[in-house]
């Protein structure tokens, strides 16, 4: 199964913050990509993701979410009985209701067993495995993430990974090996990653986390009943877990390999912010400075807290809670089957050393091809392309991408993982410079449009003085027609009498009607041409108001782009 199909993104929700790249442990899990319409988006990268969850639980825009396997299980109990391994941590996160989620389990036919047994056999073997010296020095591997982690980016680690099984696949053997029970088994857990370890080994069949439990409760109306929060004790069908029930926190295995061996030499870690770089110093490290057990996990308060608890109790709270699960298991220890014997022996693990086979409770690991490290020239050229050219550019390492360091980011952009356009000071530099460009633009933009308006109002002026003109033209030609109609009239006149007068020769009078008469025309002529001219003046006028308002657009215009 691959990663993918546990976390999932919404795309549709991601803003593009790097959040979920700047808290993953896993150096190739993301992959981030610019849209079309210029926003980023991460989504998951299923080959090389470690399932850890760290990315759900900051992303805080919902984008990043994760599936398991309840609604499966849900549906399968409808048709099988199944046997149900309840993970300590169901104490600390359901502190008043653990007991009436397993009891709504047994009214459904469940089977219900307590991973804190294989919690307590885990700790047997290891005890056994370090006396015999079957094991060298150990990184623990119940945390399933650490576990993807060391096979993906580090499996030259696998030869110092635990062998022996997680408690909850010691459980699950010891229910298959030793109970003979063939049911398919669901595990009640916090973790998201604890699917990966299912499927890696094939012993279980299904991961329910608390989280998706209690929203499918919520969802079907279901409802449990309370019990107290100091009552620890529960009637399994096999017995009931010791101090295996204090895994969860961090130490947990520590503290219980040294109730046994107090001189066995163990380091513990935990927290993405820790752990995974302290496994890189330690995969540096030669091999006589490791200490004999190295309890690591990938959350910073245990597994009480894991990223699909969907807990809302503080780590103050979770912590006071396994306290006081300690506190009841030993007294148990005390009373029931797990103190020293008369010999010396822990009743417990004498039992464990009479009925189980160690080789029953190891498992092996499946590496990963690591991805081939980018070659200076490679990271060279997508510096370049990041505008990156000096030693102080190229180690800015101002982490808004999401890595660690610039080199980090111009590896996962080299491996195909990211682009230049998310590295920020790239972006600036390119904003800085289309910012240049603009100014010079603005500039120039500025200096046409202050000549435009300037030629603007010398136009303005022109029309006036056209305007101006034109109304002189229309005065005169007024005039101009008032006096031929006088002059039109006493031709007229003078015509008449010329013809009328019989004391006039006639030959000369001829003559002068014709000059007078042609001199009519000529003035009839004018007075057209003054009509033509005043009617043309009128177009003229028209225009120029035309123009007139052409240029106020204009000036208000210019004068909104300068500002």
């Amino acid at each position: 199964m691959s990663t993918s199909e546990l976390i999932i993104v919404k795309p549709e929700k991601c803003v593009g913050c790097n959040s979920c790249v700047r808290t993953c442990p896993a150096p190739e899990a993301n992959i981030t990509k610019m849209l079309d319409d210029g926003r980023f988006i991460t989504t998951v990268n299923p080959e090389k993701c470690i399932a850890c969850g760290e990315c759900v639980r900051n992303c805080t825009h919902g984008a990043r979410d994760f599936i398991d396997d309840t609604e499966k299980c849900m549906q399968r109990m409808t048709r099988e009985k199944i046997i149900v391994l309840a993970t300590p941590a169901i104490k600390s996160v359901f502190p008043t209701k653990w007991k009436g989620i397993l009891d709504w389990f047994k009214s459904k036919g469940c089977i219900i067993y307590d991973v804190s047994l294989g919690a307590d056999i885990c700790t047997w073997a290891h005890v056994r495995a370090i006396e015999r010296k079957e094991v060298g020095n150990v990184i623990t591997q119940p945390c399933a993430a650490i576990v993807n982690y060391i096979e993906i980016y580090q499996p030259k680690l696998l030869n110092n990974l635990s062998p022996i099984h997680s408690p909850i696949s010691c459980a699950v053997t010891y229910i298959r090996k030793y109970l003979r029970r063939s049911n398919p088994i669901a595990v009640l857990s916090p973790c998201i990653a604890k699917k990966t370890e299912f499927e890696e080994t094939g012993i279980t069949d299904f991961n329910v986390t608390f989280a998706k439990l209690e929203e499918y409760f919520d969802k079907n109306g279901i409802k449990v009943a309370a019990n107290a929060a100091n009552d620890f004790e529960y009637k399994f069908e096999e017995m009931q877990g010791q101090l295996g029930a204090v895994y969860p926190r961090p130490g947990g295995l520590r503290d219980n390999i040294w109730m046994h061996n107090p001189d066995i030499n163990i380091t513990t870690s935990e927290g993405v912010n820790k752990v995974y770089p302290e496994l890189e110093m330690y995969a540096e490290m030669p091999e006589f400075k490791h200490p004999e057990v190295f309890d690591v996990l990938s959350c910073e308060f245990g597994c009480n807290v894991g990223p699909a608890s969907g807990t809302n109790q503080t780590v103050f709270d979770v912590m006071a809670t396994m306290r006081e699960v300690e506190k009841e298991a030993k007294a148990r220890r005390k009373t029931g089957g797990g103190f020293l014997s008369r010999g010396g022996d822990d009743k417990l693990f004498k039992k464990f050393d009479d009925e189980l086979k160690l080789s029953d409770f190891m498992r092996t690991y499946k590496p990963s091809a690591p991805s081939p490290v980018p070659t200076d020239r490679q990271l060279d050229a997508v510096f370049e392309m990041m505008g990156k050219h000096t030693p102080e550019e190229r180690n800015f390492n101002c982490h808004a991408c999401g890595y660690r360091s610039c080199k980090d980011m111009a590896i996962a952009i080299c491996r195909g993982l990211n682009t230049v356009d998310n590295c920020i000071v790239h972006a600036k530099s390119i904003l800085t410079a289309r910012h240049s460009a603009l100014t010079a633009q603005h500039e120039l933009l500025s200096e046409i449009t202050n000549e435009c308006m300037s030629l603007s109002d010398k136009l303005r002026d022109d029309l006036k003085n056209i305007n101006s003109n034109m109304d002189t033209i229309g005065e005169s030609t007024a005039k101009t027609s008032e006096r031929a109609n006088v002059v039109n009239d006493l031709l007229t006149n003078v015509i008449a009498f010329c013809k009328a007068n019989t004391s006039m020769d006639a030959s000369s009078v001829g003559q002068l009607v014709e000059i007078l008469e042609t001199t009519l025309d000529a003035f009839k002529a004018l007075d057209d041409n003054v009509n033509v001219t005043n009617e043309s003046s009128d177009v003229i006028r028209n225009s120029i108001q035309q123009i007139s308002g052409l240029v106020d657009n204009i000036n208000d215009t210019l004068r909104k782009t300068v500002k």
